[in-house]
């Protein structure tokens, strides 16, 4: 099922990431989208199919809560969440932050995804 929200994105990438749906996960991004990673950057739905098939190898479930989303006039989508992910009674967890920008068809894809935003505390 596509997006028709850019807010509809996480939940779809949740039940993707839960049930190890690699080709599900990708097809969320644009064709030449950017998944930053802890080794570089995935660029390409090969590239970020075959980085969550590394990531989910082991299992795990996520959870995620959508913390804001901010859409522009032009089709453009700025999100943010906070997730955890549980894996072997382990629990990691972080902020992302996520572009999006809808398509000809109406639908909203992801175009770059930092999933560890580093977060900053004020002085």
């Amino acid at each position: 099922m596509p997006a028709y929200q850019p807010e509809q994105l996480h939940p779809l990438f949740v039940d993707g990431f839960n049930r190890a749906d690699f080709d599900g996960l990708a097809g969320l991004y644009e064709p030449s989208a950017i998944l930053a990673t802890r080794t570089g950057r995935s660029v390409g739905r090969d590239a970020i199919r075959e980085t969550y098939r590394e990531i989910l190898a082991g299992g795990g479930r996520i959870e995620l809560q959508t913390l804001g989303v901010l859409v522009s006039a032009d089709g453009l989508a700025l999100l943010h969440s906070a997730w955890v992910i549980h894996r072997d009674g382990k629990t990691t967890s972080g902020v992302s932050t996520e572009l999006a920008r809808r398509q000809s068809d109406g639908t909203w894809l992801f175009v770059l995804d930092e999933p560890r935003t580093p977060i900053i505390a004020a002085s």
